[in-house]
C-alpha cells in the first residue's frame, strides 16, 4: 500500500520543515509541500504532528543469557515494545562462547531473532576470544554485515578480556572497517573492591554501585582510546555513566581521534539514590556501569548538547523482580546485571531534552536516529527522512501526555525504572518499511516482520 503523510512538520539532525512525504512500498519516494491526495492509497494525517525518522537503539540485549537465567523480553516482546515507543530499528549482542567460532553465536543468534523480530534489526558481535582463528573470524563477520564488535573490560572470567585482545581486535578493525565497541570499566580493580565488601558484610544492592568507583570507568575509557590511537582504529565507549569518563572522551574528541559514545536514559534521570531503596527494591537498578551521584546528570547533558556524546541507547536488559533480581538477596554480585527500557527511551529524552530546553529537536533526532545509523552502518537506508530511505518514520505528538507504569508498558518485565514518571510527547503512528505498526496505542505488526539488517563496515562517520 502506498501512504502519504500529509500536514505535518518533518524533523531530521539537520532540518526542520513543513512537507508532505511519499511512501511507495516500503521507501520514501517523495518529501515536498502539498504533494496530491491522489498520489497514495492511504493518507495519514500529521496536522500538529513532527514526522521524525524511527527510532535507532544500538545497544539492546534481549534473550540474553546472564547471571544463571536470561533477559525478560525475547526479541518478539522486546521490539514490539520498542515500537510502541517510536523505536523502529535495533542493534542486539551475539555472545561468542569461549572456545567457539564467532559463526555459532551468529547462527545462534539468527535463529532467536529471526522469527520473532517486529522491527529490523542488526548484530554486533561480543568478542571474548580470538584464539587461533579469531581475527580470521572477525573479517567473516564483516563480510555478514556484522559491522561491529563488543569487547570487555569488566566481568573476569566471564567476559573480560586481556589488554593484549583489544589491541588485536582495534588492529583488526583498522583492516576491515568495523568498529569496536567498548565496555569500560578496571574490572581487575573491582574485583578486588568488591571481595573486600564482601568480606565486610556489605551485600545489599547499594553496594554494587559503591564497588564500582567513577575513576574505574574512567581509567578504562582512557586505556580503550589510549589502545586505539595506537591501533590506528575508531572506537566507541558504551553506556558511559559519569563526568570522569565523559572528560577522557571529551579531550580525545579535542585531539581529533575517532572517539565516539552513548549514554542512556537511566544516567541522565536517575542516581546512586535508587541503590538505597528499602525492601530489596533498590535491585531494581542494578546494572553496570551503575548509576552514579546526581552532579554527574547536568554534565552528561551537556555531553550531549555539545558532541562530545553522540547516542542515546538504552541497555535495555531486563530482568523481573520476583523471580530474577531476587536471585542476589543476600549477595549483590549475584543480582542480574540489567533494566528495562527500550519503550521509553524517546519519550525520556524528548520530554527531559527538548521540552526541558536541554536539546534542540534536531539534536534529539540526530542522537535517537542519524548518528547511530551512520555510526553503525546503516545510513541513509535508516535515520533519515529523504528518497530512497527505508520508510521508516514516527508521526510524534509533542502534546501527548502519558505516565510511564509498569502497569501499562509493552515490554515483559515486572517494574518500570520509571514508575510514575509523566511525559509529554509520544508516538502516535509507527511505521516500519512503509507498513504502520502502531496507530494509536494499538500494535498491527506481527513478528517475524522484522528483517536482519547487514551492516556496512566503516558507516562513514570517521572519514
Amino acid at each position: 500500500m502506498n501512504t502519504l503523510i500529509r500536514n505535518g512538520t518533518v524533523v531530521t539532525a539537520t532540518s526542520t520543515t513543513q512537507a508532505d512525504v511519499l511512501i511507495l512500498g516500503e521507501l520514501i519516494a517523495k518529501v515536498a509541500p502539498a504533494i496530491p491526495e491522489n498520489a497514495a492509497d492511504r493518507i495519514i494525517d500529521a496536522t500538529g504532528m513532527y514526522v521524525i525518522p524511527g527510532g535507532i537503539d544500538p545497544h539492546t540485549h534481549l534473550d540474553m543469557p546472564f547471571g544463571g537465567t536470561t533477559s525478560a523480553d525475547d526479541f518478539e516482546t522486546g521490539t514490539r515494545a520498542a515500537a510502541f515507543g517510536g523505536t523502529t530499528s535495533i542493534v542486539d549482542f551475539a555472545i561468542q562462547a569461549r572456545g567457539t567460532r564467532m559463526r555459532d553465536a551468529l547462527d545462534t543468534w539468527w535463529k532467536k531473532a529471526e522469527r520473532r523480530a517486529c522491527i529490523d534489526f542488526g548484530l554486533h558481535m561480543i568478542v571474548t576470544d580470538l584464539g587461533t582463528s579469531g581475527l580470521e573470524d572477525m573479517d567473516d563477520m564483516v563480510n555478514e554485515g556484522v559491522a561491529s564488535f563488543k569487547l570487555f573490560m569488566a566481568y573476569p572470567n566471564v567476559l573480560m578480556v586481556d589488554d593484549g585482545t583489544i589491541f588485536k581486535a582495534l588492529s583488526q578493525t583498522a583492516k576491515n572497517g568495523a568498529l569496536i565497541c567498548m565496555h569500560a570499566e578496571n574490572g581487575s580493580v573491582i574485583d578486588v573492591i568488591i571481595a573486600r565488601a564482601l568480606a565486610e558484610g556489605k551485600t545489599a544492592p547499594i553496594y554494587h554501585a559503591l564497588t564500582r568507583p567513577p575513576r574505574a570507568e574512567a581509567e578504562a575509557v582512557h586505556r580503550a582510546i589510549a589502545m586505539s590511537e595506537i591501533a590506528g582504529a575508531p572506537v566507541y565507549i558504551v553506556h558511559l555513566s559519569s563526568e570522569d569518563a565523559l572528560n577522557e572522551v571529551r579531550e580525545a574528541r579535542d585531539r581529533g581521534v575517532p572517539a565516539f559514545a552513548e549514554t542512556c536514559p537511566q544516567y541522565l534521570l536517575l542516581s546512586v539514590d535508587e541503590l538505597a531503596r528499602p525492601n530489596f527494591e533498590g535491585a531494581k537498578y542494578v546494572f553496570t556501569p551503575p548509576l552514579r551521584p546526581k552532579e554527574h546528570q547536568p554534565k552528561l547533558w551537556e555531553g550531549l548538547k555539545h558532541d562530545h556524546l553522540q547516542v542515546v541507547s538504552t541497555d535495555h536488559c531486563p530482568f523481573c523482580f520476583a523471580d530474577q533480581k531476587i536471585l542476589g538477596k543476600d549477595d549483590f554480585t549475584k543480582i542480574p546485571n540489567g533494566g528495562p527500557g527500550i519503550e521509553n527511551r524517546l519519550q525520556l529524552i524528548y520530554h527531559h531534552g527538548v521540552n526541558a530546553g536541554k536539546l534542540s529537536l534536531n539534536r534529539f533526532v540526530e542522537l535517537t536516529s542519524t548518528t547511530p545509523a551512520r555510526i553503525f552502518g546503516m545510513y541513509p537506508k535508516k535515520g533519515e527522512i529523504a528518497p530512497g530511505s527505508d520508510a521508516d518514520l514516527v508521526v510524534w505528538d509533542p502534546n501527548a501526555m502519558h505516565t510511564i507504569s509498569a502497569k501499562t508498558h509493552h515490554m515483559r518485565v515486572d517494574y518500570s525504572m520509571f514508575e510514575g514518571y509523566e511525559v509529554r510527547g509520544n508516538a502516535r503512528t509507527v511505521l516500519s518499511r512503509g507498513e504502520v505498526i502502531v496507530d494509536n496505542g494499538q500494535f498491527l505488526g506481527k513478528p517475524g516482520r522484522g528483517n536482519y539488517l547487514k551492516r556496512a563496515a566503516r558507516g562513514g562517520a570517521w572519514k
